[in-house]
Parts: C-alpha cells; structure tokens; sequence
C-alpha cells in the first residue's frame, strides 16, 4: 500500500537542480533513470528507492508502480499546474481532435496500457510530446494511482466534457492514501 501519494511530486522537486536557492538536485539519478528502459531497471536505481521510501510504500507489489513513476518524472522538466495533464494534452473542443497535442489514437493506447512497461513507454511519449512540461502533481498522483476512478477524470478532462457529478461525489480517492 502507497501511503503518502504526495511525495512523488516532492521527491520530483528535490531532485531539480535549483542554482538560485543553491540547491545541486540530483542530475546524475534523472540521467540514469530517464535511461532506463524497462521498470525493472528504474525500480533497482537507488533514486527510485528513496521515493518507495518516502511514499511509504510497504508492499513487494508497490516496487514497480515506484520505479515507473520515477522513469517517468526523470523526464519532466517543468511543473506547468494550470490544468490537469489530460487538459494540457487534449483537444481544445471534442470535434477538433486534430488540436490535440496527444492525438486520440494515442490517447487510446496511454488508456489501454496494461502493463508497467507498456505504462512507461506511452507515459513518457507523452512528457516528451509536451515538451517536458506538465502538471507535476498530477501526473505523480496518476503514476502512482493509475486506477479506474483515474482514468475516467482523464478521460473527461481529455475530451474537456467536465465532470460528471457521479465521478465528482463518489469514489473520490483520498488526498494522500491508496489502497
């Protein structure tokens, strides 16, 4: 069980190199983790560990949710926190899908991705169609709960249709916990 879905965005933070407040990050593990290919070799790298660990993670079962969103925040370069990331991605109105920055058929195999890996490979296609700039706290939050509750909001604010008052009032997760 992930306790603590938040601190994959702080971990995030504290790995950006930050001249100004004289903060070095760490440039090394966002280089070894953007690397990586698979989840397998993301969950190994120490980087990836110190976020299971601040997460509160506790299972085996947690280990490959980490590293993929490790592997995947490695590739994130700016926090943009206007919108939601399906927002930031999605057509400016359902009948004009050419507008989209993640075309529909994209947008397709990121929601019928099954796997880990099959994850890592359409979730950092789509940091690097938006050029590295997304919504950090959503994305994490996304990473680390990928459930069916997720992926319903994505697809909303994709199409941007709003919110249905069902998704709204029930099955809402809770701020910081996933079960």
């Amino acid at each position: 069980m992930i306790r603590n879905r938040r601190a994959a965005a702080s971990w995030w933070r504290d790995m950006q190199p930050d001249p100004a407040n004289r903060r070095p990050g760490d440039r090394a593990a966002l280089a070894r983790l953007r690397r990586c290919a698979t989840v397998a070799e993301a969950m190994q790298d120490p980087a990836a560990i110190t976020l299971f660990r601040r997460c509160g993670a506790t299972g085996p079962n947690d280990l490959p949710t980490i590293g993929l969103a490790a592997a995947v925040l490695a590739h994130l370069r700016q926090d943009q926190p206007a919108q939601s990331v399906a927002r930031q991605i999605g057509p400016e109105a359902p009948e004009k899908p050419e507008t989209a920055l993640l075309k529909p058929l994209r947008f397709r195999r990121l929601m019928e991705a099954t796997t880990d890996d099959e994850r890592l490979t359409v979730f950092h296609r789509l940091v690097a169609l938006a050029g590295g700039t997304l919504n950090l706290t959503d994305l994490a939050d996304a990473l680390v709960d990928w459930s069916e509750w997720t992926q319903r909001r994505w697809v909303y604010d994709y199409w941007n249709a709003g919110q249905p008052a069902e998704l709204v009032a029930t099955s809402t997760p809770a701020e910081d916990t996933v079960a």
